[in-house]
């Protein structure tokens, strides 16, 4: 039985991994900081033959000796915080966890080592908030990074490192370069999740508009079920490589309204959505859109969910849970 180990995995990619490697028979690990995380209990209930052990990306010798006692085939290292505006509020944080969070886990990896015959494989998740202000337009895996953000620059951080550790002392390490990837489990504060799940409080009643920051950035979204598949698929290569991991469409905010408030019924949004600076980024990254023809090539990845399946998805567990939240408000 293969063994993985996850950081991160209370988050909606974590919790995605967890259960696509469990259906794939591994025993799978899940690293949580502290055993009182409030998320811990919800990934538990989730998905039963999950094991949470104890350690912190800030902490180099917790990972060793996580690392020491899983002995993992396959280390997927998806912990960091993840939500580009906190970064700007909490840049060292960022860097801290995001950016050296990526060198103590490869450094485990590299003292731990695994067997010669069975050395571990690591997986590192990378971002296509890397490109930032893009060079071109759509962006591959040699396309130049310009990050416009703490979140971006950490992730760029710990792509090189990544790179590195695999060059320097051979290990099986690869990076994906995520483009946004969504879906029922993605966290409120994220702006895919924010309008679904405002929609279908709208549509029952339970609040009267929705507040957005600029409505015209255009993003690569795909669903997090399918992403997390394109993971695996790259530490089963018998080279490790760096894959570029996208739908290569592109919506900005405003159709992203557009089908949400379509699916509950409204034909024109406008009376029910406001701007606020507040949410507006200091240096914002306008258009992101990315080419997976390696991946699609080399690993045979290809995305299932489409945008508009992607948002009905969302909508339609928004509006169940939330139903569900005002019939038992305790």
């Amino acid at each position: 039985m293969k063994r993985a180990l996850i950081t991160g995995v209370t988050g909606q990619d974590g919790r995605h991994l967890a259960e696509f490697l469990t259906t794939q028979g591994y025993q799978v690990f899940g690293l949580i900081r502290g055993q009182n995380n409030p998320k811990s209990a919800m990934v538990a209930a989730e998905n039963p033959a999950l094991e949470l052990v104890d350690g912190d990306l800030r902490d180099l010798s917790s990972l060793i000796g996580i690392v020491e006692q899983v002995q993992p085939d396959e280390v997927y290292n998806l912990g960091a915080i993840s939500f580009v505006q906190l970064s700007f509020k909490q840049a060292e944080l960022t860097a801290e966890i995001t950016g050296l969070g990526v060198l103590r886990m490869l450094e485990a990896v590299r003292i731990v080592g695994g067997t010669q015959n069975n050395p571990i494989r690591f997986y590192q998740a990378s971002s296509s908030e890397m490109f930032g202000k893009v060079r071109e337009t759509p962006q591959t895996e040699q396309t130049p990074f310009h990050p416009r953000s703490p979140y971006g620059v950490a992730k760029v951080f710990g792509h090189y490192t990544t790179l590195n550790y695999r060059e320097a002392y051979g290990i099986h390490a690869s990076s994906g370069i995520l483009f946004n990837h969504e879906g029922p489990r993605r966290g409120l504060e994220f702006v895919t999740r924010k309008v679904t799940n405002s929609v279908a409080r709208i549509k029952l009643g339970l609040q009267n508009n929705i507040t957005l920051g600029d409505l015209d950035p255009k993003r690569d979204w795909g669903y997090a079920g399918d992403y997390v598949k394109a993971m695996w698929m790259m530490l089963q290569q018998d080279e490790p490589d760096d894959y570029v991991i996208s739908t290569g469409e592109t919506h900005s905010i405003r159709e992203l309204l557009d089908v949400a408030f379509r699916l509950a019924g409204y034909d024109d949004w406008t009376r029910f959505v406001k701007q606020d600076p507040r949410f507006y980024r200091p240096s914002e990254v306008n258009l992101l859109i990315g080419d997976a023809t390696k991946a699609r090539e080399k690993l045979g990845w290809v995305p299932k969910v489409s945008f508009e399946e992607l948002v009905a998805m969302m909508y339609e567990n928004d509006l169940k849970e939330e139903s569900e939240r005002a019939r038992h408000p305790h």
